[in-house]
């Protein structure tokens, strides 16, 4: 009698796991589907992390920015990634002849044009060559999942050799991303890069895609990161080649020798600031962490435009000629 109970608690205690374990792996392929495959992603409308200023909206949605960038005869550059992906990113020459560049990185779900909100500051007011891309998975570029920086990275490094190539050996760059763009140029200091790079410029980063979605599940869904996050991991992995934990910004920038300016707004609760004081205390190249009070995710630019772009030219004086 006894044993024939043992019997029934042990199928019933494997029933049970059975039924969890399903449940994980479906699970695992909705987050996957949800944050990572390509396409709309209906989950960030209403998200109160997203919330905008007034003032920031102003800008971000009718800044003379959009109407700057639409009127500019930007030249469209193809490039074949490493892994076969057709590639689009733009480059405006300066007005006047100059060696200097800033390469930008736009946001999740963004697209190059996003990034001249910063641009005509680089263009206008301090003379640069202009480059920004479509990230793979977005905009004109191919790919059918999102990278989150980790694939992106090398795609970078490919962008810095084919523009070095195109504007000459004196050629100075400024890598200067935007939330999923900052953590992009930040895993791509880690890379071997050529001596040209000599400024990163990182606005509201993630110290590794792990952390962010753990924090995300956490204040979106109310769900611990494990085991879904574990398995989330396994998906994204077999379905778009790097783990979660892989994609790391922190480990990126232990390794780089690149002068880095860390923005990031003291009321970000997208990307909270301290993943950012995070990245700054692993940074053994020179370094720089500007916070601004009262800014959301990636408001820093409108609700402290004076303050940003005085710490930003003052950095960029420091290390271009």
């Amino acid at each position: 009698m006894i044993k024939l109970k043992n019997k029934k608690w042990l199928k019933i205690g494997v029933g049970f796991v059975a039924i969890l374990l399903i449940i994980d792996i479906i699970a695992s392929f909705y987050f996957y589907n949800l944050a990572i495959d390509r396409g709309p992603k209906d989950f960030l409308q209403g998200n109160s992390d997203l919330e905008v200023s007034a003032e920031a909206m102003d800008v971000f949605l009718d800044g003379d920015w959009r109407q700057w960038n639409d009127e500019q005869q930007f030249e469209e550059l193809n490039m074949t990634s490493y892994d076969g992906l057709n590639l689009k990113g733009y480059f405006l020459k300066a007005k006047e002849p100059t060696n200097k560049l800033v390469v930008f990185a736009h946001g999740y779900l963004g697209r190059a044009s996003d990034m001249s909100l910063f641009g005509q500051h680089y263009y206008e007011d301090l003379g640069y060559n202009v480059f920004t891309a479509d990230a793979r998975g977005h905009g004109e570029s191919e790919g059918d999942y999102i990278g989150f920086g980790w694939h992106d990275r090398l795609d970078y490094v490919d962008w810095v050799n084919l523009l070095v190539d195109k504007l000459g050996p004196d050629t100075e760059i400024v890598l200067h991303g935007l939330s999923m763009g900052a953590a992009t140029v930040l895993m791509t200091s880690g890379e071997d890069l050529p001596d040209n790079v000599k400024v990163v410029v990182a606005d509201s980063p993630y110290t590794d895609v792990h952390d962010l979605f753990a924090y995300q599940m956490k204040r979106m869904f109310k769900l611990p990161s494990f085991p879904v996050l574990n398995s989330t991991s396994v998906v994204t992995k077999m379905k778009a080649g790097y783990s979660l934990k892989e994609a790391s910004a922190l480990e990126q920038v232990k390794k780089t020798d690149i002068p880095i300016l860390y923005l990031h707004g003291e009321a970000d609760t997208f990307v909270p600031t301290e993943l950012a004081h995070e990245l700054y205390e692993n940074t053994h190249s020179d370094k720089e962490l500007v916070t601004f009070e009262g800014a959301g995710h990636g408001e820093g630019i409108v609700i402290a435009r004076d303050k940003y772009i005085k710490h930003l030219n003052n950095f960029l004086d420091r290390y271009i000629d």
